[in-house]
């Protein structure tokens, strides 16, 4: 909540200094030390000058506590949908540009609609001596002021609402644990903000100049169309050289912003390419940051794989070391495991995670006495009990791995590698698609392997046994899809094999 006090007290703070800087000061100056008025009249064009001001600070406040309220719910009411919060994260972001419309719209409007009633009336009254036409020129320059106010409340704003986004994220992790994105939304280009900054700041004084010096000639009509079409001309050659010097001033900021952002996408996609060192401006520090980066990925990345290999390596062979007649099995179910994935369509990523936890998923045996794990006859009960537990075993040891690449999937092929589609495997008795994708594909890899081979207790059955088995088993103690995935590809290598 202090937050978004202090959010509010900083808006109406800038406002009502801005407010009084463009009506008090350059609205002021505009008629007061232009036009040729009387003590008294001075008074009368004082008072509507003042009336008008009291009339759109009134509208100009009902106006802000409207565009306020949909950022006043997030602090004054309990929000139970992360959409919810997303909608008041997208508006904050929308915010300045709100406050520019307000300034050009009731801000505006309030000000010159009764300063331009009161100000006729004050001539039909004879109150005043002014020409009417002094009144079209000073709604062009209300406007004028108007625009100018409006550029620099939009980038005050920009400034306020930055400490109320990072509260309303702090409040989206803490009650959603996610994150509030723009999704790639684009409020206002940098290329709109410069056109219009530059745009305002470079032809506002030639205009008002311009406007200013029309009302205090005061001269004749012939003379007074002359000097507009002098005047009109620098204005539109003003405007040109604004519009495109703004343009490229757009274009030297837009192209290496474009560059870092595309780099830094092709790095979040995985290719770690560097980007073209073009620039001889504060740029250059920044590609040569990126490029850094890059570089010091790629080192991270090559030494992590390079762990992991040697990390598989030796699991894999303290494992075989542990079991002569097992020896291989894990090699195997890798093997038979990427036959399934690949036919399956996983991508490659997905594939190199596969063989991963298809390598590893005996590892908890480690964690097995020798007297149960070397055992030649049959397991008691609670011999039996223990080996069921190699599955958890490897978990917790696979999840001490860190710092390599997201190990959650391997974790998963790991641990439930031995659970049934039907729901009577171990350790948790999951079901169907409820058993995760690495653990449904290497528990028909596994069986596979383990009825072909050899044990000291008995031979290996015959492949098309084995493989008969399976299929009588899809859907009940296999995932129908890839055990069917299987038996069609060992089924048609020994057709070509014949």
């Amino acid at each position: 909540m202090n937050e978004y006090r202090r959010f509010r007290q900083q808006l109406l703070k800038n406002y009502l200094i801005g407010s009084s800087l463009a009506v008090g000061v350059v609205g002021g100056v505009f008629i007061f030390f232009t036009l040729t008025l009387t003590k008294t009249e001075n008074l009368y064009m004082l008072g509507i000058l003042g009336t008008s001001f009291i009339i759109m600070m009134i509208l100009e406040f009902l106006q802000f506590s409207k565009d306020m309220k949909p950022v006043s719910v997030v602090f004054t009411k309990e929000i139970h949908e992360f959409a919810g919060l997303q909608g008041v994260f997208d508006y904050l972001h929308e915010f300045p540009l709100v406050t520019f419309k307000r300034i050009m719209g009731p801000h505006l409007l309030g000000l010159s609609a009764p300063a331009i009633v009161l100000t006729v009336f004050a001539i039909k009254l004879q109150l005043l001596h002014i020409s009417y036409y002094y009144i079209l020129l000073a709604m062009a320059g209300a406007t004028l002021v108007a625009g100018m106010h409006g550029i620099i409340e939009f980038f005050l704003a920009i400034k306020a609402v930055q400490p109320l986004l990072k509260k309303v994220e702090q409040m989206a992790i803490k009650q959603f644990g996610d994150k509030h994105t723009l999704k790639g939304k684009m409020v206002l280009s940098i290329k709109r903000k410069f056109q219009f900054s530059f745009l305002y700041i470079s032809v506002f004084p030639i205009l008002l100049f311009g406007l200013a010096t029309q009302v205090k000639l005061g001269i004749a009509e012939n003379s007074s169309q002359s000097f507009w079409s002098w005047a009109a001309v620098i204005i539109v050659l003003g405007l040109i050289f604004a519009y495109y010097g703004a343009k490229l001033l757009f274009l030297d900021v837009h192209q290496p912003i474009d560059q870092l952002r595309d780099s830094m996408k092709e790095v979040q996609e995985g290719s770690l390419v560097k980007t073209d060192a073009l620039y001889s401006d504060e740029f250059a520090g920044l590609v040569n940051g990126f490029n850094h980066m890059v570089e010091a990925i790629q080192a991270r990345d090559e030494k992590n794989k390079a762990m992991f290999a040697s990390f598989l390596e030796s699991m894999t062979a303290a494992l075989d070391a542990r079991d002569q007649y097992t020896f291989g099995h894990s090699t195997r179910v890798a093997a038979y495991s990427l036959e399934i994935g690949e036919k399956a369509g996983l991508n490659e990523e997905e594939l190199m995670l596969l063989k991963t936890s298809a390598l590893l998923h005996d590892i908890g045996k480690i964690g097995v006495a020798d007297r149960i794990l070397l055992k030649d006859g049959k397991l008691t009960d609670e011999e039996y009990a223990a080996i069921k537990r190699h599955p958890e075993i490897g978990r917790n040891i696979i999840k001490q791995v860190q710092g390599f690449s997201d190990l959650q999937p391997v974790v998963e092929g790991v641990l439930y590698h031995h659970e049934r589609y039907d729901g009577k495997g171990y350790p948790k008795g999951l079901s169907g698609e409820k058993i995760p994708l690495f653990g449904r594909i290497i528990a028909v890899a596994d069986a596979f392997d383990a009825m072909t081979s050899n044990r000291p207790y008995r031979s290996g059955m015959p492949i098309d046994k084995a493989l008969t088995i399976i299929h009588e088993g899809k859907g009940t103690q296999w995932d129908p899809v890839f055990a069917e995935i299987f038996v069609d590809l060992k089924r048609g290598m020994a057709r070509n094999l014949a």
